[in-house]
């Protein structure tokens, strides 16, 4: 694969960032094209390794030497052919998959790794300026109705997988608009929605329908501690088009799939956590995409941000002073957002202690490299605190946040425990008047669908499904984050194929569709 000896001649490139002043004054993605030739470059670096590593740590099993071979060869469009073999989306994981594949490169033992996601994105794109990437609508209709409750990159990928199978497809979404989480909650400048516009388009035209404004459930108020606001931020907290009850599809579809998400964020119950001003990221980020997608002013604050004085939002962080509490992916996608909002100031705070600058003994290659890294929003400013655990909100006497008391603490491992001790003498204030919660998700909602059909959980939280995706209710079936729990787009639509061959087999009694997973699996992720 690739070219004899090509990854000792030349060196790992990707794509270029736009400059740091120009990027925060617009939305638009951050990286610049690369050019195909400095693309070809790359792929002449794959090795022929022999064990492609790389296979194992995608969830996907993508055929990686294979197309980076064709693209050293400058055959493109044998490329995109082997790309989506694998994978329905590779234009969402070339930009959001951090990338398990390139942690597990054999190159990466003693030098830099493949640029395989840059690859990946180079194939995708040059396949669509070409034209490559069209319709495929199956030959043959196989009667059977099946469907998906979630649009995000889980529902999406079953959809259209069972939609190529032949069956009649419907995707609810009960947000005004398709896409989950890759729409509402991943910023514009990490994917532009005219990505997900595009794949929507070649979705339609193979056949899948996408029915938006449905609630499949009805969200019931305190049926359970999930059905506070917050288990609702992906989608509108507007009033539905519709409410569908879930045992009406059983009675008019063969098969349901579930790729709902886990929805319900990790909350930080300290004093003062009732003060205005402090919100789930989801919340903050879904408001900021939908100002980007210019729906309706009342739409932009249907989270329920209350409008100042001035007119602005209360999710708005223009000229305020903001602390983002996470320090993972969500975490710096809330900072590049409040960059390009005009924040006066902001700062990410995690509690973890920063990661090592290169691979700790207890980190071995081909597992997933655990290195201190910084994103394009850490570029752009900032500041990033490590070690640090919040104990207090402090309001302003009327209901306001106007800062947090905090703490610095430190690690400790014991008896395979892990715990934060405080460092005495380390407590200090900060002034914010806006904070952000990114602290990751805890499980489905109960309220709604699950509890409609009486779904069984597991302990985190998470849908219960048995190795062929099945639920313990006849016919219903659970994919992506619903049933895996918080994790990765790459894994979602790993899901999302699994999940529908599945189905394809429960309704067929066999299956030609690949399906890479089965449930529980890990991986090197």
């Amino acid at each position: 694969m690739g070219e004899l000896g090509g990854f000792l001649r030349y060196e790992r490139e990707t794509a270029p960032r736009r400059p740091v002043p120009v990027r925060v004054r617009d939305w638009r993605e951050v990286y610049e094209e690369l050019s195909y030739e400095k693309s070809r470059i790359q792929g002449a670096r794959c090795m022929d390794c022999g064990i492609p590593f790389c296979h194992d740590a995608c969830p996907l099993g993508n055929l990686i030497p294979e197309w980076n071979d064709f693209v050293y060869k400058d055959d493109w469009f044998s490329a995109i052919e082997r790309l989506h073999a694998t994978n329905n989306f590779p234009d969402f994981t070339g930009r959001l998959c951090p990338a398990p594949c390139e942690g597990a490169c054999v190159l990466g033992i003693a030098s830099d790794p493949v640029a395989i996601k840059q690859l990946e994105h180079d194939i995708i794109e040059r396949a669509f300026k070409e034209g490559w990437v069209k319709p495929h609508p199956s030959r043959v209709r196989t009667g059977k109705r099946v469907a998906v409750v979630g649009s995000g990159p889980a529902g999406l990928a079953c959809a259209q997988q069972l939609t190529r199978a032949g069956h009649e497809v419907v995707v609810f979404e009960r947000a005004q608009r398709i896409g989950g989480l890759l729409r509402y909650g991943i910023p514009e400048f990490k994917l532009e929605k005219a990505v997900l516009d595009r794949r929507l388009e070649q979705m339609r035209a193979e056949g899948t329908e996408f029915r938006v404004g449905v609630a499949v459930g009805s969200p019931t108020k305190g049926a359970s501690e999930e059905s506070s606001p917050q288990s609702t931020l992906v989608g509108p907290s507007a009033p539905f088009v519709t409410v569908q009850p879930a045992k009406d599809l059983l009675q008019t579809f063969d098969a349901v799939v579930l790729a709902t998400g886990s929805t319900v964020p990790r909350d930080l119950p300290l004093p003062g956590r009732e003060l205005k001003g402090i919100h789930f990221a989801m919340e903050y980020l879904k408001h900021a995409n939908l100002v980007q997608e210019s729906l309706r002013y009342e739409d932009a604050t249907s989270t329920g941000a209350a409008l100042g004085p001035s007119g602005l939002s209360s999710l708005d962080a223009r000229g305020k002073k903001v602390v983002i509490l996470g320090g993972g992916d969500t975490g710096a996608d809330c900072l590049g957002t409040a960059h390009r909002q005009g924040a006066a100031h902001v700062v990410q705070m995690e509690i973890m202690p920063p990661p090592p600058p290169s691979r700790a003994p207890d980190n071995p290659w081909p597992t997933w490299p655990v290195v201190f890294s910084t994103s394009a929003a850490h570029e752009e400013g900032g500041e990033r605190v490590f070690g640090v655990e919040t104990t207090e909100f402090i309001g302003d006497g009327e209901g306001k946040v106007v800062g947090l008391r905090a703490r610095h603490v430190e690690l400790v491992r014991a008896d395979g425990k892990v715990s934060f001790v405080p460092q005495p003498g380390s407590e200090f204030e900060l002034e914010c008047d806006l904070v952000v919660l990114a602290l990751g998700f805890v499980g489905s909602e109960r309220s709604g669908v699950v509890d409609e059909l009486g779904l069984a959980l597991t302990e985190r939280g998470s849908v219960m499904v048995d190795d062929n995706w099945a639920t313990n209710v006849e016919g219903v079936f659970a994919c992506g984050d619903a049933s895996r729990g918080q994790s990765l787009v790459v894994w979602a639509i790993a899901e999302g194929r699994s999940a529908a061959a599945s189905v394809d087999r429960y309704l067929m009694g066999e299956t030609a569709l690949p399906a890479p997973l089965v449930p529980g699996q890990v991986g090197m992720r």
